[in-house]
């Protein structure tokens, strides 16, 4: 009888490492390929730059796979308990790090029928953190952009995005990871703040940068980094000026729009009732809602609709009901904004709005409520949390601090512990050593 010889993998970015683990499975029997979904992947890293079906196929067509199974999670056991495998054959690079409790539960299950765990050398010369680099580098496709934020929603408990105002805090967002406990922590894409972005230029938040100006920050981003895009649309101008912004954000590979449910000269939300606010009718902004899903060509793009009542005082009855009337118009999100030190209304609201029928995934900025986790949010049914405007906010403090040193001190060594040196500058940007 032959033996079944199970391989769990990622298979984003094949590489000769992969072959080699299956050609060393195949010696051993019949070799069943466990693939990770996008959302066991995305459990501990990145998302795959393949989504699974892309994937499935790749590795169906390799020589050896006899057969591929999707592992729904990054723990072997539920696929191994039902297959109940001769032997499993992995690498032998995951005896530390996140991997690492995953591997000793592979061996004791293992035990209960027998069964043996083959772990095969490192291929050297192989890096797939090298690999993503040169990926990065290369680029990505408005269309592939697009489409990730759809995907990393259904694949992630919650979507982590930061605010980006230029290339540089691009990169930033790009780039900046922390690991903990073996398992990489990032950024999942770009938020295009109207007010970060306005005041980088030295203008008031008030929809005085032009759509045209704004273009050239996202052009400025798109440049230098690949993650996902979503853009601070304001209150979306008029209907008819609306559906323009709609084509012209879907042609460059943004994400989603956002944009909020207000008329009359824009005022940043957290000021509340301390300026005039004025709330467009349900019906008025449920039509620029349709029009603009009319407009758009792909199924990707998003318009998400941002909901003030909380801000402008009108009760969470009347966000509840304002979220239901845009839904039903095409919203393909809900943002619900809070100017209150505590997180209670906006929890309240997210009670309720998950048991709606209809529910489409929910947007949470925590920028004064910031005392909420997000394993809080994820609890409460949010998800995605945006941090809306704190790489300006901190960039700020800084640079004038230097600026006041330099003007204090008559030189400029005092502050030489507090910038970054030349050469890192030099070699930040790709191509720039």
């Amino acid at each position: 009888m032959t033996k079944k010889v199970y391989v769990g993998m990622s298979a984003d970015l094949i590489h000769p490492g992969h072959l080699n683990i299956i050609k060393e499975a195949q010696k051993l029997g019949e070799v069943i390929v466990g693939l990770l979904t996008d959302k066991a992947i995305a459990s501990y890293k990145r998302l795959p730059y393949l989504d699974y079906e892309q994937r499935r196929i790749i590795v169906e067509n390799i020589k050896g796979v006899n057969q591929v199974i999707p592992q729904e999670t990054l723990d072997y056991i539920p696929n191994l308990t039902q297959i109940k495998p001769d032997f499993v054959v992995h690498g032998d690079d995951w005896k530390t790090g996140v991997q690492k409790e995953v591997r000793a539960r592979v061996i004791d299950v293992l035990k209960e029928w027998g069964g043996e765990l083959v772990e095969i050398g490192y291929t050297q010369g192989i890096s797939s953190t090298k690999l993503n680099q040169h990926l990065k580098e290369i680029g990505t496709t408005p269309a592939i952009r697009m489409k990730r934020f759809k995907r990393l929603l259904q694949s992630k408990p919650i979507v982590r995005l930061m605010e980006a105002h230029n290339g540089l805090t691009g990169l930033i967002v790009e780039n900046t990871q922390i690991n903990i406990d073996g398992a990489t922590k990032e950024f999942d894409g770009m938020w295009l703040s109207s007010l970060t972005d306005s005041t980088a230029k030295g203008k008031p938040d008030i929809e005085c940068v032009d759509v045209t100006s704004r273009m050239n920050t996202i052009n400025d981003i798109l440049e230098v980094t690949t993650k996902p895009i979503i853009f601070d649309g304001d209150t979306g101008g008029i209907t008819e000026h609306f559906v323009f912004t709609v084509k012209s954000l879907e042609r460059l590979g943004v994400s989603a729009v956002i944009i909020e449910d207000k008329i009359g000269l824009k005022k940043n939300s957290l000021f509340g009732t301390d300026v005039v606010q004025t709330q467009d009718s349900i019906e008025n902004f449920s039509h620029k809602i349709a029009s603009g899903k009319k407009a758009q060509v792909t199924e990707d793009f998003m318009i998400i609709a941002r909901v003030e009542s909380l801000i402008l005082k009108n009760g969470i009855n009347d966000a509840v009901t304002r979220a239901k009337a845009y839904i039903a118009a095409g919203a393909d999100g809900i943002m619900i904004h809070s100017k209150e030190k505590s997180p209670a209304e906006i929890l309240e609201f997210c009670s309720i709005y998950k048991t709606l029928e209809n529910r489409v995934p929910l947007i949470i900025v925590p920028s004064s409520y910031n005392s909420v986790y997000e394993n809080e949010l994820i609890a409460a049914g949010a998800n995605v949390v945006i941090y809306a405007n704190h790489l300006l906010r901190s960039a700020y403090p800084a640079m004038i601090e230097t600026a006041q040193s330099i003007l204090r001190h008559g030189r400029s060594l005092e502050c030489d512990q507090k910038v970054m040196p030349i050469r890192e500058i030099l070699t930040l940007i790709n191509g720039g050593e």
